[in-house]
């Protein structure tokens, strides 16, 4: 019998391994998916990502119906899906990683401390908190993630990125935990320099007009 969906399941694996050995997931926590059409592989319940198995991975629609698998599929599932309703990603990541809960847990944002943060659709927000697993969850991250931001943080929680395919979620995850880390360090030495919307208009108007450079003449 031919899995489906065999190279996303396989996928779910390669990535929830890394997001464990790089300590982004400790445990069971955290869970990883991919859409591919109409159907969605996503990691399951109860299952430590640095021990999962294709054939463990279950598939749903994106109605949020079992198709196939024989384990219980993330209780995050329902955000995993309103993330795909909202938008064209063709995965997403939600991590407990330690510096993005530290923000998460006191901030209502994390503000533009580097340049990179564009890389995110701008300063990050944090969604209200809710109960992990429920639609108040779901509709919380939706709306954090609205004008084309490619992250949130989730308070008293952890993190959520999207990206095209998983490794593009898999760097937005790592990117917004070094950020979370840079703010977090440089608020223990003082009050951090944000850069204001005129400078982040600047990085942006760059990165769309790349300066050129004469050629050298014999």
């Amino acid at each position: 019998m031919v899995m489906l969906l065999a190279e996303q399941r396989r996928l779910l694996c390669e990535y929830g391994r890394r997001a464990a050995e790089t300590g982004l997931v400790v445990g069971t926590a955290g869970n990883l998916s991919v859409r591919a059409g109409d159907l969605v592989a996503v990691t399951p319940s109860g299952v430590p990502l640095d021990r999962l198995e294709p054939e463990a991975c279950p598939v749903v629609d994106v109605a949020g119906h079992l198709v196939e698998g024989a384990l219980r599929p993330s209780s995050e599932t329902p955000m995993h899906l309103a993330v795909y309703a909202s938008g064209d990603a063709g995965a997403v990541v939600h991590t407990h990683s330690v510096f993005g809960a530290v923000v998460a847990a006191t901030m209502t944002e994390l503000p533009p401390i580097h340049y990179t943060v564009l890389l995110l659709g701008g300063p990050v927000r944090v969604a209200e908190y809710a109960t992990y697993g429920t639609p108040e969850l779901a509709a919380n991250v939706r709306a954090a993630l609205e004008g084309g931001r490619r992250a949130a943080l989730l308070a008293s929680h952890g993190g959520v990125t999207l990206g095209d395919d998983l490794a593009g979620a898999f760097e937005a995850t790592r990117l917004l935990e070094w950020l979370c880390e840079v703010y977090v360090r440089a608020r223990a030495v003082g009050e951090p320099r944000v850069l204001t919307g005129e400078q982040l208009a600047a990085v942006a108007h760059r990165a769309f007009n790349p300066p050129t450079f004469p050629t050298r003449e014999d």
